[in-house]
């Protein structure tokens, strides 16, 4: 048992400033909630474009801003600004906002959505907790993606993780047990559960050489399975016709190196034959549909931040 000698926990509903007609407002309760955070990973800037689709075409309200201030380490992750022949403009602040939209059906939602905080995340969760509880959220899902061996010629892949085993029997077999860097998502999913809230996260599998580029198939991919999860359409129109754009783009470069056509062939071999005859397996299975190598996958990711950590 730990005791303060004195002062108390920094209050996390200082953390964030809320539109206090909408907040207190009955229509916002009861809603379900989708979560995406940039910062961590976000292979295929899935994240990113899962964001922007949203918040771009669909009808929004801001119901709380948080401090970037308090959460972000502005030299390690520098916002950008425009300089224009003699002055400064369009400086792009950093963002962590909860917002209340409509999906294509009208159907309200809540997306919690920007940056991932840098610094408090204990507090983070505390404060992002007391508004899942006062909101009386129905479910919370949320979503981020890793770098995976896989091919871009195959449905994207998706492990799903949480307390709700009726989204996750049927669409993750890959249940490893492996250990990989933590981000604030992680967090926050023990938390609620730990306060006994539903939550489900979805990692989308994306492959591992176009981890660095945006992949619009795999944007689409978690559109689908947050939509499925929360009975919600949400909009994946502009993000189709991106991806088949970046599909011809792909196959170009594909055809003009032998040696890519080699290891997308390879890719394409294994993932075949590890889930010939089954359905949503994993794709690294081997024929007892297990991880070959649970650590190696860890690695990778490892791999793919120190590469994102160590550009300017």
């Amino acid at each position: 048992m730990f005791e303060r000698i004195s002062g108390s926990l920094l209050d996390p509903d200082a953390l964030y400033a809320s539109n206090i007609e909408l907040f207190h407002s009955p229509e916002i309760r009861g809603l379900n909630m989708l979560m995406g955070f940039t910062g961590f990973a976000d292979a295929g800037h899935v994240v990113k474009q899962i964001n922007a689709e949203l918040l771009d075409t669909l009808e929004s309200e801001v119901v709380a801003v948080f401090d970037a201030d308090q959460l972000i380490d502005y030299r390690s992750r520098r916002p950008h600004v425009s300089f224009v022949e003699d002055h400064l403009q369009d400086y792009q602040a950093p963002r962590l906002a909860l917002y209340r939209l409509f999906d294509g059906l009208g159907q309200p939602f809540l997306l919690l959505a920007g940056f991932e905080p840098d610094l408090q995340w204990e507090r983070f969760s505390r404060a992002v907790l007391r508004l899942v509880e006062q909101l009386d959220v129905n479910l919370v899902t949320w979503i981020h993606s890793i770098p995976m061996p896989v091919p871009h010629t195959r449905p994207v892949g998706v492990t799903v993780h949480g307390n709700r085993p009726d989204l996750i029997e049927g669409i993750s077999s890959w249940k490893p047990t492996v250990e990989v860097p933590a981000a604030v998502g992680h967090i926050l999913e023990l938390r609620l559960v730990e306060a006994g809230r539903k939550v489900a996260g979805y990692v989308i599998h994306v492959p591992h050489y176009l981890a660095d580029a945006e992949y619009p198939n795999a944007a689409v991919a978690g559109l689908e399975y947050l939509g499925a999860a929360t009975s919600l359409m949400l909009p994946t129109d502009r993000l189709r016709e991106s991806g088949r754009e970046v599909g011809r783009q792909i196959a170009e470069q594909v055809e003009a190196s032998e040696e890519v056509r080699q290891v997308v062939s390879r890719l394409e071999s294994r993932y075949d034959e590890k889930t010939e005859g089954t359905v949503r397996r994993s794709l690294l299975a081997d024929k007892n549909h297990e991880l070959p190598n649970a650590e190696d996958i860890g690695a990778a990711v490892e791999a793919y931040l120190a590469r994102k950590d160590a550009r300017p």
